[in-house]
């Protein structure tokens, strides 16, 4: 039977093997467990706001609610001190308010417990609850995500801070959405690491073997 399984393998490929995705249900049980302390209220806003706009993981780091959007929601922007390549100021995706996973109330509650009103988003906490002027060092989004990830009764070495970005991406293929609907928030240049998303979620609809096997 290994020699048959290997074969198979040789003949059409092994998938590749990433992190494990925070999709919406996971997402959901590690906020649960963030707690009512200043840390929490943060890392609540890091992971809500990482998985809603499916930001890179140093992205979650520097994106920064900007505005009101007509009631539904606000506006962030992953880099607004840098440029895209095609010479825009940062790249705007919108962030729904939402009713599960409320990502927009998350970064209010953050900003005013830690009464930030203007430079990072996201910064250490010390003991006594002072919040540091720097932002938080890059691999603190992966800390987060593998802590909460441990919390919830996971295995954190399968997790990341990509985790989010792949959460959002798994979820939103898993609910329905088209693409190019996708492509708004993830910003891909490519469609087909999109494609790849949806056409995993639909392996199992309409089998070929349903039938019979």
């Amino acid at each position: 039977m290994k020699a048959v399984l290997r074969g198979i393998r040789r003949t059409i490929g092994a998938a590749k093997q990433g992190k494990a995705p925070a999709t919406a249900d996971v997402l959901t049980s590690m906020l649960a467990l963030c707690p009512d302390t200043l840390i929490g209220k943060r890392d609540r806003a890091l992971l809500a706001l990482g998985f809603a706009g499916a930001f890179r993981r140093s992205e979650t780091l520097r994106a920064a609610s900007r505005r009101p959007d007509r009631g539904a929601g606000r506006a962030a922007d992953p880099d607004p001190a840098q440029q895209d390549r095609s010479g825009r100021a940062g790249a705007e995706v919108a962030i729904p308010r939402g009713y599960r996973l409320r990502p927009v109330e998350a970064v209010q509650t953050w900003l005013a417990a830690a009464e930030i009103s203007a430079g990072p988003v996201f910064r250490a906490v010390a003991r006594g609850g002072r919040v540091s002027d720097a932002a938080l060092v890059a691999a603190s989004a992966a800390r987060i995500v593998k802590l909460y990830a441990r919390r919830v009764g996971l295995d954190a070495a399968t997790y990341s801070g990509h985790s989010l970005r792949s959460g959002f991406r798994t979820s939103a293929a898993e609910n329905g959405a088209s693409v190019f609907k996708m492509t708004e928030v993830s910003r891909h240049r490519s469609l087909d690491t999109l494609r790849g998303y949806v056409r995993r979620v639909d392996l199992f609809k309409e089998h070929a073997g349903a039938a019979f096997l």
